[in-house]
C-alpha cells in the first residue's frame, strides 16, 4: 500500500509560501502492516509528524534522490496534453472540484515537468485565478485555440463538456498526425539506411577490391572505375562529405523555422508531390474541418474560429487560405462563398459547409468532413505503405546491388578471358 498525499489539507497560502520537497518514506500503521510512499514536506521532521497524525509509525523518512540522467524529466508533449484534458474532463463529469481534480493528476505524473505545470495551474487557481488564465501562463503547451476553447467553456458555464470535446479533439489529431509520420517514416528511415550501407561498401570494401584490381594489370570497365573513384573521394573526404551533410541538414532545419516564404514554398512543394500531396491535402482538409467545428460548437464566433483554425491545418498554404476565408467572413460572405473563392477546396466540402450553414448545423457537418477526410488518409497510409514497399526495395537493390555488380565485372570480365 502506498500512500503520497497526506490528509490533513494545507491552505492554499502556505503552498505557496513554502518551499516544499519530496521525501520517501516507510512505516507501520496500527495494525503493523510495512507501508511506504513519497509525499512533498517542508522538512523531515514535519513529515513524521504528519504521518504520525495519520494513525503511521515512521521508520524512515529521507529526501528522494534525483536520478542521475533525466533529472528534469522529458519534454511535454501533445499527447500529454490530450492525456490531461481527457483525465480533467472525466474527473469533472464525475463531480470532482477542478482543484481536487488538477492535484490527482498533478500527483499521479512520472514527468516531472508535467506535474510541475499542473500544480503550478492549481496554484493559481487556489489563488482566484480562472482556468484560462492559470493555463495562459503556459502558451507553449496550452495552444491559442486551447485557451480559447477554455474561456468560452468557462464563459458558457460548460467547462467540463469543453474539455471533453478538447479532448476528443486532440485525440483525433494526434492519431492523424500518427499516420501521416507513419506513412513517411518507413521510406525516410530504409533510405537512410541504403546510404550508410552504400558508405560502409565505398570507405571500407571496395578499396579491398581496388587492390586486387591492381594485379589484373587491365583497364578497369568504366562502370567499375566509376565507382573506385567515388570510393577514393569518399575515403579521402568523408570528414568533408560528413560536415557538408550535417551542416547543411542544420541550415535548413534552421531556415525553414525563421523563414515564413520557405516554410510557404516547401508546403506548396510537398502539395504538389504524387501521391503524398494529395495526402497531405486531406490531412489539412480534415484538420481543418476537426478544429472549425471544435471552435464553432464551443461557442466562439465564427470570425474568431477562423483566425485559431489557421495555424492549426498544418500547412502555410492552408493557413494563409483561412485567413482569406476570415477576412471574407468578416466583411459578410458565407463560409462557403469564402471557400470557393481561395479554390483549395474540393467541391464535396464547400457543398457540406454550404448546407450545413443553411441548416444551422455547421459544426455538425463539419464534423462529418472531418470525419471522411480523416478515414481518406487512413486508407491512404495503409495504400501508401503497399506502394512504397516494392518501390525502396527496388532502390535500394539498384544502390547496393549496382555496387555489389560494379565490383565483380572485372572477375566477370577475367573469367570470360580464361
Amino acid at each position: 500500500m502506498s500512500v503520497s498525499r497526506s490528509a490533513v489539507k494545507k491552505e492554499p497560502v502556505a503552498r505557496s509560501t513554502m518551499e516544499l520537497q519530496p521525501f520517501v518514506w516507510e512505516g507501520t500503521d496500527k495494525r503493523g502492516v510495512k507501508m511506504k510512499g513519497e509525499q512533498p514536506a517542508k522538512n523531515a521532521n514535519m513529515l513524521r509528524a504528519e504521518l504520525r497524525r495519520q494513525g503511521i509509525t515512521p521508520n524512515v523518512v529521507k529526501p528522494k534522490s534525483k536520478p542521475l540522467f533525466g533529472a528534469a524529466g522529458s519534454a511535454i508533449s501533445p499527447k500529454d496534453i490530450a492525456f490531461f484534458s481527457r483525465q480533467m474532463a472525466t474527473m469533472m463529469k464525475s463531480g470532482v472540484p477542478i482543484v481536487g481534480a488538477l492535484d490527482i493528476i498533478g500527483s499521479g505524473h512520472k514527468n516531472p515537468r508535467m506535474k510541475k505545470m499542473v500544480d503550478n495551474i492549481r496554484t493559481d487557481i487556489e489563488g482566484g485565478s480562472s482556468l484560462y488564465e492559470a493555463i495562459s501562463k503556459h502558451p507553449v503547451q496550452f495552444d491559442e485555440l486551447y485557451r480559447n476553447l477554455v474561456r468560452a467553456g468557462e464563459g458558457a458555464g460548460v467547462l467540463e463538456t469543453v474539455l471533453e470535446t478538447v479532448a476528443n479533439y486532440k485525440e483525433n489529431i494526434e492519431a492523424l498526425k500518427g499516420k501521416i509520420k507513419k506513412a513517411l517514416f518507413y521510406p525516410i528511415m530504409v533510405m537512410a539506411v541504403a546510404l550508410l550501407v552504400s558508405g560502409i561498401l565505398l570507405v571500407w570494401v571496395v578499396p579491398q577490391f581496388e587492390d586486387v584490381f591492381k594485379g589484373f594489370g587491365a583497364e578497369l570497365p568504366a562502370f567499375t572505375q566509376m565507382i573506385v573513384n567515388l570510393s577514393r573521394f569518399m575515403v579521402s573526404w568523408w570528414w568533408l562529405i560528413l560536415i557538408v551533410t550535417i551542416g547543411a541538414v542544420v541550415g535548413f532545419i534552421a531556415a525553414y523555422k525563421r523563414s515564413p516564404r520557405m516554410q510557404h514554398t516547401m508546403d506548396r512543394l510537398i502539395l504538389k508531390v504524387p501521391v503524398i500531396g494529395q495526402l497531405m491535402h486531406n490531412s489539412a482538409i480534415a484538420r481543418f474541418a476537426r478544429t472549425t467545428a471544435v471552435t464553432f460548437k464551443a461557442g466562439v464566433p465564427l470570425v474568431e474560429a477562423l483566425g485559431i483554425v489557421a495555424g492549426a491545418t498544418g500547412n502555410k498554404v492552408y493557413e494563409e487560405a483561412v485567413l482569406r476565408m476570415r477576412d471574407d467572413v468578416s466583411v459578410g460572405y458565407p463560409v462557403n462563398m469564402a471557400m470557393k473563392q481561395i479554390n483549395l477546396f474540393p467541391h464535396m466540402v464547400i457543398q457540406m459547409t454550404a448546407i450545413g450553414e443553411e441548416a444551422g448545423a455547421l459544426d455538425a457537418m463539419l464534423f462529418k468532413v472531418a470525419e471522411y477526410f480523416e478515414q481518406e488518409v487512413n486508407n491512404a497510409v495503409d495504400a501508401l505503405s503497399s506502394l512504397l514497399e516494392p518501390i525502396v526495395m527496388v532502390v535500394i537493390g539498384t544502390i547496393v546491388g549496382g555496387m555489389v555488380i560494379g565490383m565483380y565485372l572485372p572477375i566477370f570480365k577475367l573469367a570470360s578471358v580464361v
